[in-house]
């Protein structure tokens, strides 16, 4: 499909400005340009043991379900309690491939992946993982992902040979957790966590990589198997099992960078509205209570930097390539700009930035602020947070 670059540009410059019109209006907040009297790296100077969270939507929103006016009453959270906090991003724009584990992939290697979306590979090119635990002499339990399990087993760590194998995050699924924990006649109560991929439910990637046993649950997150599945029950989605599993891990191993993805979201690919609107309204609960355990956690508390931006978009309702909310196949403006929240310290809050920056300059902006080069990215650090 022939993309027009020049019409997508506007189209996307355009649903920045309403992000942007509509977020000022809403909050009364600063203009972007007082952003560049602030230095971030001052502000950083007297803070050491910095950590970052990133958290990621696989499957992102449209304007109509969130940021425009009538969609905020679903992101009460991000519009009214996150976002007067923070950097705000309103045209984040990825340029790759719109499948969720290569896209998140992207996301974590600075560098537009381009495997297929359902092979169970690792990333080409390092990871914010290996950047980091190689040039800051990190072990291994200072980075960890926590993600869904369509294919996110190998995440962790890239196939290049300067990183690779030993140097990347470990890696827990926990739909794979509880499954293992669960006997075979068990899995039926628990059928609305274990649902693996809402793409292509006939997929099941094979193990591999760094990713956690059913018999470490004990050992790093100091749960027992009885305590999981018995917490499991009282969740009502993959997301709030992930979420789970990311508090657990903070509290006993307090890593340094953690990467949480969300993937209710994506239910939108069943065709049913109601649960694609009930996703993003759990994601956007789920983003609060990561950002309030943050706060009340002393490990993190006052020198965390979080994160939050979906992978991408979704289609239109207008292109008739698309499905409207359901998919995100065309390519267009809509599915390709999203937006993207910084928090923490040294961070300038209440202020909207709308140039176009790109999905893939996340790596470089986290490596100038935790110390390391991500030199084989292809983006670049975002210099009103970076």
């Amino acid at each position: 499909m022939s993309i027009n670059h020049s019409d997508a540009r506007e189209a996307a410059r355009r649903i920045a400005w309403s992000r942007r019109d509509f977020l000022r209006s809403s909050a009364g907040l600063a203009s972007a340009a007082s952003v560049f009297s602030f230095s971030p790296l001052r502000a950083l100077a007297q803070l050491k043991n910095q950590k970052v969270v990133v958290v990621t939507f696989g499957g992102g929103a449209r304007d109509e379900e969130t940021f425009a006016p009538e969609g905020q009453e679903n992101i009460p959270n991000l519009v009214k309690t996150l976002f007067p906090q923070s950097t705000f991003y309103a045209q984040v724009v990825n340029r790759g491939i719109l499948g969720h584990y290569v896209a998140t992939a992207s996301l974590a290697t600075g560098v537009y992946e381009t495997f297929n979306n359902f092979a169970a590979v690792p990333p080409e090119n390092p990871t914010v993982f290996e950047y980091f635990r190689k040039d800051l002499r990190r072990p291994l339990h200072d980075a960890w992902v926590v993600a869904p399990s369509n294919g996110f087993n190998r995440i962790g760590e890239s196939n290049n040979r300067s990183y690779g194998a030993g140097l990347g995050a470990g890696v827990i699924l926990p739909k794979h957790l509880l499954q293992a924990a669960l006997p075979a006649h068990g899995a039926i109560d628990y059928a609305h966590l274990l649902r693996d991929n809402y793409e292509t439910p006939f997929y099941t990637p094979e193990l591999a990589g760094s990713e956690v046993e059913m018999q470490q649950l004990e050992d790093i997150l100091k749960l027992s198997v009885n305590d999981f599945v018995h917490h499991a029950m009282s969740l009502a989605s993959p997301d709030e099992l992930s979420v789970y599993i990311a508090k657990q891990l903070m509290r006993q191993m307090a890593p340094s960078l953690l990467w949480i993805t969300l993937h209710d979201i994506d239910i939108a690919h069943s065709g049913a509205y109601s649960l694609y609107i009930g996703g993003i309204q759990r994601s956007d609960r789920l983003c609060a209570e990561i950002w309030n355990t943050i706060q009340s956690e002393p490990e993190y508390k006052d020198r965390t930097t979080m994160f939050v931006l979906p992978d991408f978009g979704r289609d239109s309702d207008m292109d008739a390539g698309g499905n409207g909310f359901q998919h995100h196949r065309t390519g267009d403006a809509l599915s390709r700009t999203t937006w993207m929240m910084v928090l923490g310290p040294g961070i300038r809050q209440g202020i909207v930035i709308d140039r176009p920056v790109e999905s893939i300059d996340l790596v470089p902006t986290i490596g100038a602020r935790l110390g390391f080069s991500a030199r084989y990215s292809k983006g670049v650090p975002l210099t009103e947070i970076a």
